[in-house]
């Protein structure tokens, strides 16, 4: 039986087809004033993965920028790759490791995996230094700053590099052209490493990349706006019962059994400590359910339905009219933390880190400084941001104070790319605010 020849797709059919999808993609980054949160909430019961890739490690050097004897030492980093659909010279896809495990994000990106058949890609999953099994202190990692110090955008973008260089040469693949991945800061990293490394990689798709969240290039209130903005246009009623619910809470809390009352309402599993504990929890239940407000049933953050913000706001909407503001904001929020309806009660303290996310509460005081508040017009209680107070608490935290300019810097506030689509090289394309910006004389050619 004659075998056909196996024909690569070209690299505009590439870039046509990504277009399309990542054109309809919308996941929103979450940041809260003066909460050191990571973009990625957690499940409280997560059950590992399984995924179709297979899990290797590679000798990674500590300090890729200096010399000194101690820069030398070698951690090994976690990479998946899946080479079902591979051979030698097809492209590779590479995803940027974000704050977390890698298996988590590889269990919830299925758009590389549906495409790899397509372009006979080779998939690899690296993850980011300090986070899930690549860990260059082991457990002692998050020991102090001394340690912590090596974890920055900078020295994972050249763990990157070092990586996909290394795994070229051993699959004797020089000439495969590599595009790289990512969401959220995997988007970021994606974006810049594009930047930093476009002799490695020929592009990068950057999904829901907030790499305008910097100094004043965005105004401060854009994130919350547009999350109160997608409970108002499921049912202004909805947004107006949420934007009241902060006060009623806090009139509880005014009272002597105030916490108390609170644990009851909301069915806590132990009694709080603090109002911000409640707070908190309706907070992030709003917050993350727009941002996978997915067209389809999904369990990427939590078990939801599709179109959650608008079965929340059917719940509020539902209610009885005698009801408090507070009862029927928390029944909404319920659908976040049980739509699978197995919760008795709920944990609203003591979180456990089941996807390794608190490497970011060091990112964050260091150099991903990313100003947010709230206003008066967002359904959630206004929130203030300052530099100074926000060098002191991390100068508590860590002993380090965080440089708020330093990713400008490093990566511009910036990006513009002239005539890309017309170019031989014109994969490169990157996604902010989820507005796609392109040539569109060129594009009509």
């Amino acid at each position: 039986m004659k075998k056909e020849a196996m024909e690569l797709p070209s690299f505009s059919s590439i870039l046509l087809l990504l277009l399309c999808a990542f054109t309809l993609a919308e996941v929103e980054s979450v940041y809260f004033p003066g909460i050191y949160q990571s973009s990625l909430k957690k499940n409280g019961k997560t059950v590992k993965p399984k995924i179709p890739y297979k899990s290797q490690y590679f000798p990674q050097v500590l300090d890729h920028f200096t010399f000194q004897p101690k820069s030398y030492k070698i951690f090994y980093q976690k990479y998946l790759i899946n080479s079902q659909y591979w051979h030698k010279g097809a492209p590779i896809f590479v995803y940027t490791g974000n704050e977390g495990d890698i298996d988590w994000f590889a269990a919830n990106t299925g758009f590389m995996l549906d495409i790899a058949p397509k372009f006979h890609a080779l998939l690899v999953f690296i993850e980011h230094r300090f986070y899930g099994e690549s860990m260059p202190f082991g457990k002692h990692s998050y020991r102090s700053a001394k340690t912590l110090g090596y974890l920055n955008s900078q020295q994972a973008l050249a763990d990157y590099a070092v990586l996909i260089r290394s795994l070229k040469h051993n699959l004797s693949s020089e000439a495969s052209p590599v595009v790289v991945f990512g969401g959220s800061y995997g988007g970021m990293l994606a974006a810049w490493f594009r930047l930093k490394y476009p002799h490695i990689a020929i592009g990068a798709l950057a999904s829901s990349a907030p790499i305008l969240q910097f100094d004043d290039i965005t105004p401060w209130s854009s994130f919350y706006d547009a999350v109160s903005q997608d409970y108002k246009d499921a049912s202004l009623n909805c947004y107006e019962v949420i934007k009241g619910s902060w006060a009623e809470l806090n009139s509880i809390s005014a009272n002597d059994e105030g916490l108390a009352e609170i644990s009851r309402h909301f069915r806590a599993c132990k009694q709080v400590h603090s109002i911000n504990s409640a707070r908190d929890w309706l907070w992030e239940a709003f917050v993350y359910t727009a941002m996978v407000n997915y067209p389809t049933e999904a369990n990427f953050l939590m078990p939801l339905p599709a179109y959650p913000v608008e079965e929340m706001c059917k719940i509020i909407d539902g209610s009885s009219p005698q009801s408090t503001k507070l009862s029927r904001a928390f029944a909404a929020a319920s659908l976040y933390y049980n739509y699978s309806q197995t919760e008795k009660c709920f944990k609203l303290e003591d979180e456990t880190d089941e996807h390794g996310l608190s490497g970011w509460n060091w990112q964050a005081c260091t150099e991903m400084v990313m100003p947010m508040v709230v206003t008066n017009e967002s359904m959630f209680p206004p929130s203030s941001f300052s530099y100074k107070e926000n060098a002191e608490d991390c100068k508590k935290q860590f002993g380090v104070a965080p440089r708020p300019h330093w990713i400008t810097t490093e990566f511009g506030g910036t990006v513009s790319f002239s005539d890309l689509w017309c170019s031989n090289w014109n994969f490169s394309r990157i996604f902010l605010n989820f507005a796609l910006i392109y040539n569109k004389n060129c594009l009509n050619r």
